[in-house]
C-alpha cells in the first residue's frame, strides 16, 4: 500500500511537467525537424573534411622521397681541368725576364658541373660550358665510382654537350613530358652546387617557352623558382615522379633579388643526343637568308603598310631560299602558315623541319602576297 501510494504521488506532482515537457520536445522537434541531425554532426563533419581532402586534384604527396631516389642515381658530377700555357713571347726566352715572370709554368684551372646519364651504355649530358675547352673530364657517380670522360660532340646553340664513359651497371634516368608541363608544377632541381655534392632543391614551373633571353642561338626554356647555383649547370630538373623535365642550364640573379633558373627541354636535349650520337652534329632545317624582324617604326620609316614579320636583308647565293627566287627587301609573314610573331620563334620553326623536307613561306612584296615552296638544307652557323 505505502508503495503505491508513493508513486501516485510522484505522478501527481511530476507526471504534469514531465507530461507538458514532452509535449514540447515533440512539438520543437517537429518544427525545427534539423536538430535531429545534430547529434551525428562531428562524424558527418569529418567524413565531409576526409572526403574533400582526398576528393581534390590538387592534393599532392607530402614528400618527394621517392622521386629523389628514383631520379639521383642517374645524375652525376663533373669535375674538369684547363692546363693553361704559358706565352711563346719572345721576351720570355731571355734569362731575366724569365726571372721577372717567375719562369711561368702550366697553370691549371678546375671547375665543375653536372651531369644526367642518358643512356645506359654511358651517353650523358650536360652543358656545354662546363666543359667547354676541358682538357681533362671526371665523372663522379652516385655510388661513388670515377670515370674519365670523353666529348662525343658539342651543340653551343643549345649549350648542350655529348659526354661518354666506361662503367657498368648505370642508370639512365627516366624521360618526362615537358609540353605538359603546367604552370605551378612541382619541380626538383638535382645537381652538384658549388661543389657540395649532389644536392636537391624544390620550386615550380613559372614558365614555359622562354626565349628572346640572348643566353642560346634556341631557347625554349623551362622557368623555375628552384635554387638553381654554379655547379648546378647541366644537372637535373625532373618532375614530382623523378622523370626528366629538363637539363639546368642557367640561372638570372641581381643583388637584392631571387635567382630565376631556366631549363633545356627533355625532348630538345634529348634530340641534340641522337643527332650527336648519329650525325657528330644537330641536323636542323635552313634557308639561307639573313632577316631581322619587322617592327612599327621600321614599318612607318619605310612606308610600309605591313607591321609584322621578317624583312629580308640578304640572301645566300645557292641557298633553299634563293632557289625560290626570295630577294632582299622581301618580308617572310607567315612560315607554313603560321604567322611570324618574332625572330627566334622562325628560327627554332625553320630549324625545326627535317632537311629535304618543304617549308611554306608567305611573301610580301612592294604590296603583293604571294606564296613560295622551299625545300629544307642543312643548317651550318648561320642564323637562317
Amino acid at each position: 500500500m505505502t508503495s503505491n501510494r508513493t508513486v501516485n504521488l510522484i505522478i501527481r506532482y511530476l507526471g504534469k511537467p514531465i507530461l507538458v515537457g514532452l509535449c514540447a520536445a515533440a512539438l520543437i522537434l517537429l518544427v525545427f525537424p534539423e536538430i535531429r541531425q545534430q547529434g551525428n554532426g562531428a562524424e558527418e563533419s569529418s567524413i565531409d573534411l576526409d572526403r574533400r581532402s582526398h576528393g581534390n586534384e590538387w592534393t599532392g604527396p607530402v614528400s618527394y622521397s621517392h622521386a629523389v631516389k628514383r631520379a639521383a642515381p642517374s645524375v652525376v658530377n663533373i669535375y674538369t681541368r684547363t692546363i693553361t700555357k704559358p706565352s711563346n713571347h719572345p721576351l720570355l726566352d731571355d734569362p731575366y725576364f724569365r726571372r721577372l715572370f717567375n719562369n711561368q709554368q702550366q697553370r691549371i684551372q678546375s671547375s665543375l658541373g653536372s651531369g644526367v646519364i642518358m643512356q645506359e651504355d654511358g651517353f650523358m649530358l650536360t652543358n656545354n660550358h662546363v666543359i667547354d675547352g676541358a682538357d681533362q673530364i671526371l665523372v663522379l657517380l652516385y655510388d661513388g665510382r670515377e670515370a674519365p670522360a670523353i666529348v662525343v660532340g658539342k651543340d653551343p646553340e643549345t649549350d648542350l654537350a655529348v659526354l661518354k664513359i666506361e662503367a657498368d651497371n648505370l642508370q639512365p634516368i627516366s624521360l618526362g613530358e615537358p609540353t605538359q608541363a603546367q604552370i605551378g608544377d612541382v619541380v626538383l632541381a638535382i645537381g652538384n652546387p658549388y661543389g657540395v655534392g649532389q644536392t636537391v632543391t624544390q620550386g615550380i614551373v613559372s614558365a614555359t617557352g622562354r626565349n628572346g633571353l640572348g643566353l642560346n642561338t634556341f631557347e625554349n626554356f623551362i622557368q623555375t623558382d628552384a635554387d638553381i647555383n654554379p655547379g648546378n649547370s647541366g644537372g637535373a630538373l625532373v618532375d614530382s615522379y623523378g622523370n626528366l623535365l629538363g637539363i639546368n642550364t642557367a640561372i638570372l640573379n641581381q643583388v637584392g633579388s631571387a635567382g630565376i633558373g631556366f631549363a633545356i627541354p627533355a625532348d630538345t636535349a634529348e634530340k641534340v643526343l641522337n643527332d650527336i650520337i648519329s650525325y657528330g652534329y644537330v641536323v636542323r632545317g635552313w634557308l639561307g637568308m639573313d632577316a631581322f624582324p619587322l617592327t612599327q617604326p621600321i614599318a612607318k620609316r619605310l612606308n610600309l603598310p605591313i607591321y609584322q614579320g621578317l624583312l629580308v636583308r640578304a640572301i645566300y647565293n645557292g641557298s633553299p631560299a634563293f632557289l625560290v627566287g626570295i630577294q632582299p627587301g622581301d618580308i617572310v609573314v607567315k612560315i607554313n602558315n603560321e604567322p611570324v610573331t618574332d625572330r627566334q620563334t622562325s628560327i627554332s620553326q625553320i630549324a625545326d623541319v627535317a632537311p629535304g623536307a618543304p617549308i611554306e613561306l608567305e611573301i610580301w612584296r612592294q604590296g603583293a602576297t604571294f606564296a613560295v615552296t622551299a625545300v629544307a638544307g642543312i643548317r651550318p652557323t648561320s642564323p637562317l
